[in-house]
């Protein structure tokens, strides 16, 4: 009887760790999925930003910055 006992509460500490684990990987999953979007949507800022810094290095001034008024 002990032994059936034992093999029963066994099966039962396995199965409540199997829940729990599967708990934690959908938990990880959901923390993954959010942090890819949010690389996403930085790395299109980032590509944004780098067009933007391209667009006013090539509209600046070509010749030297003036000196500012007060010299």
């Amino acid at each position: 009887m002990t032994d059936l006992s034992d093999l029963a509460a066994r099966l039962e500490a396995l199965e409540i760790r199997a829940a729990y684990q599967d708990q934690t990987i959908e938990d990880l999953n959901s923390t993954i999925t959010a942090q890819w979007t949010e690389l996403t949507r930085l790395q299109r800022l980032v590509a944004r930003l780098e067009d933007q810094l391209r667009e006013a290095q090539n509209a600046g001034p070509q010749g030297p910055e003036p000196p500012p008024p007060h010299y």
